[in-house]
């Protein structure tokens, strides 16, 4: 699963999801890519479990970008305590996604293979996708 290295502080504040996305909306490596219609945290395992259904559909043919990365820590306090003494311990990392964010890329396979694959993909993601061509 994909998490960051090192991290300047362990831990941060949940911030806010508005607006469009206006960076990494554009198809820049591949042919085919998955677009985010939804705003969301997209958990590091949702985004593994999208490439793997990627690379399995396509037996390893092509190739397939992952144009997010889940570099926000969220903690979680463990069952049953009792409120206070402080945050809890990071429990995953997300990335977050605005509309209008590519979120996977491919290339080198045919359209109804890519879309095929890109479609088992969006069902391992709860945020609402779309599929684009490179114009």
């Amino acid at each position: 699963m994909l998490v960051p290295r090192r991290a300047k502080y362990r831990k941060q504040q949940r911030g806010r999801l508005k607006g469009n996305a206006y960076r990494g909306t554009k198809i820049s490596f591949g042919e085919f890519g998955l677009l985010s219609e939804d705003t969301g945290w997209i958990s590091s395992r949702e985004i593994e479990a999208a490439r793997r259904a990627i690379t399995h559909y396509t037996q390893r043919g092509g190739r397939v970008w992952i144009r997010i990365f889940p570099d926000k820590p969220i903690t979680k306090k463990p069952a049953e305590t009792r409120m206070g003494s402080g945050k809890g311990d990071v429990f995953e990392f997300v990335a977050p996604v605005k509309p209008g964010r590519m979120l996977f890329e491919m290339g080198g396979v045919t359209q109804d293979v890519a879309f095929s694959a890109l479609r088992l993909a969006s069902h391992k993601l709860h945020v609402k996708t779309r599929i684009m061509v490179k114009p």
